[in-house]
C-alpha cells in the first residue's frame, strides 16, 4: 500500500520502546495529528510506581479517562479527512489493568471499561515495537523520568511478554512488528527509510522488521 493510504497509525509497545518520540516524527513528516499520551497528567502514576497493589486502580482508570477523550478525534465528522499517528491503542488499559489489578478490582475495573468504552476508530496500521528488557532499562534510564526510577525488570519483563500476548491474537488491523534492539527510526534517518519502506512493502496483515547489528 501507498503511504497516504495509512490515514491512522496507532504505535504500541512496552515502556521506553521509543512510542512518543516515533509518532512525533511520524506526524510532523505525515503532516497528521500526534495523538500523543500524557502520563504526566496522571496524578496517581508516581504512586503507581513506588506501590502498585496500592494505586493501580486509581492509575488505570485515570488513563481510561484520559485516552477516551484523547480517541474522540479520530471519530470528529470534520477530521475524518484528516490524518493521526497515536503513541497507544485503547486496548493497551485492558492489557496493563490485567497485570496490575487484583480480581475484585479487575472485575470492577471491566464493568467501568465496558460502560464508558466508545466505538473508537480501527487503526489503518498497527507498529508494534519491541525491545529486549536490558534495552527498555538503559532507554528510559536515559531519559531520566524521577518516577519512572522505581520501575523492576520484572515488570518490564511482564508488560512485554503481556503486548507479546495481544499482539499474537490481534487481527483487527495490520500489524507491522518492529525489533528496535539495532533499529531507531525516529532519529536515524536511514532507519527511518528502511520504515517506511516495510510499510510500503507489506502485503496482508502481518510484517516483521528485524535489522541485527
Amino acid at each position: 500500500m501507498e503511504l497516504d493510504s495509512y490515514r491512522y497509525i496507532a504505535i504500541e509497545g512496552p515502556i521506553g520502546v521509543g512510542k512518543t518520540s516515533l509518532a512525533q516524527r511520524l506526524s510532523t513528516l505525515f503532516g497528521a495529528h500526534a495523538l500523543l499520551e500524557q502520563p504526566e497528567a496522571n496524578p496517581f502514576l508516581a504512586d503507581f510506581y513506588r506501590d502498585a497493589p496500592r494505586f493501580a486502580f486509581q492509575t488505570q482508570t485515570c488513563f481510561l479517562l484520559q485516552r477516551l477523550h484523547q480517541l474522540r478525534a479520530p471519530l470528529d465528522e470534520a477530521l475524518l479527512e484528516q490524518r493521526f499517528v497515536a503513541d497507544f491503542m485503547l486496548e493497551k488499559n485492558m492489557l496493563f489493568s490485567q497485570l496490575t489489578l487484583p480480581e475484585p478490582e479487575l472485575l470492577l475495573y471491566q464493568q467501568l471499561h465496558a460502560q464508558l468504552g466508545v466505538q473508537v476508530r480501527v487503526p489503518d496500521l498497527v507498529l508494534y515495537l519491541q525491545a529486549p528488557v536490558e534495552v527498555l532499562q538503559a532507554r528510559i534510564a536515559q531519559r531520566a523520568v524521577d518516577m519512572e526510577e522505581a520501575i523492576s525488570a520484572e515488570y518490564l519483563q511482564s508488560l512485554s511478554d503481556g503486548y507479546s500476548n495481544f499482539f499474537y491474537h490481534y487481527d483487527e488491523a495490520p500489524v507491522l512488528t518492529i525489533n528496535t534492539e539495532h533499529l531507531d527510526p525516529a532519529h536515524q534517518d536511514a532507519d527511518l527509510q528502511t520504515l517506511l519502506l516495510h510499510i510500503e512493502a507489506m502485503r496482508g496483515k502481518r510484517a516483521f522488521l528485524n535489522q541485527g547489528v
